[in-house]
């Protein structure tokens, strides 16, 4: 399992300096409120650490809007609240100046570009899914298959309230590798701006029984293009030459999927 407990940490801690504003044309009266400042962690999902900002933005808006479902944009862009803040904060890395400002809605939702999330339970079923198809694809589902209920709670709580040691005294059971020390597939999503992430079953070795590397990986996804791809994953761009199997175990998200943001 992942035992670079210092580079599991550093990601766990990464966080990201965030501007809220309130979009302009819903402010309810004469005075437009604050912005509001946080530094959001990058593994973290928006649902999960916007309470204060409905709160603070709440007062301004038409109060017909004060139980509407709040959403956000970046450039004209809604956000998708189902990817990790970590995730959308690559995605759009060459348009942001920290901090990263971002504008509040509680109107006109945009039915088809995001879908609806009205409370945290939403945010748990869709990550304890993801948790399901990841093991699915490193264990054939044999680990959270064997996990109690205690056990998805636990989970879930360490990623909603911020607490490494609770999530990975169970996440580690997730991280296991069988008698060839490594997973069955790599559970990843690849994006590419605005387009719908890619999914594929990749094996962590080659043919040969070697250790894939991310260039082989890149390979086996863009061909004669993978020398031109530019990777970005927790703000940083792995070394082509780094082993897959380790950036699973070390570089995943809580969800336990590599998220991978593409530049061509």
């Amino acid at each position: 399992m992942a035992n670079d407990r210092e580079v599991l940490r550093e990601i766990w801690d990464g966080r990201i300096p965030v501007c809220f504003q309130l979009d302009s044309s819903e402010v309810n009266g004469l005075q437009a409120p604050d912005p509001y400042y946080l530094m959001v962690p990058r593994l973290s999902y928006f649902p999960l650490v916007t309470d204060k900002i409905r709160r603070h933005f709440q007062r301004y808006i038409h109060p017909d809007k004060h139980d509407a479902e709040m959403w956000m944009d970046f450039n004209g862009q809604p956000l998708k609240w189902h990817y990790p803040i970590g995730v959308l904060f690559d995605l759009h890395i060459p348009e942001i100046s920290l901090p990263w400002c971002i504008t509040i809605h509680f109107d006109k939702f945009p039915e088809t570009e995001l879908l609806h999330c009205t409370s945290r339970e939403a945010v748990e079923s869709y990550f304890m899914s993801c948790i399901k198809e990841a093991d699915v694809l490193k264990h054939r589902s044999q680990v959270v298959s064997n996990m109690q209920k205690k056990d998805h709670n636990q989970l879930w709580l360490g990623l909603q309230n911020d607490k490494f040691d609770q999530f990975w005294a169970v996440n580690r059971k997730l991280m296991e590798v069988g008698s060839d020390e490594t997973f069955k597939y790599i559970p990843f999503r690849l994006y590419e701006g605005d387009e719908p992430f890619i999914q594929r079953l990749v094996k962590p070795v080659t043919e040969e029984g070697q250790r894939k590397t991310l260039l082989q990986f890149l390979q086996e996804i863009y061909a004669e293009n993978a020398s031109k791809v530019k990777v970005t994953t927790h703000g940083v761009e792995p070394p082509t030459d780094t082993p897959l199997q380790w950036m699973s175990e070390h570089l995943s998200y809580p969800d336990n999927f590599l998220h991978l943001c593409i530049a061509l």
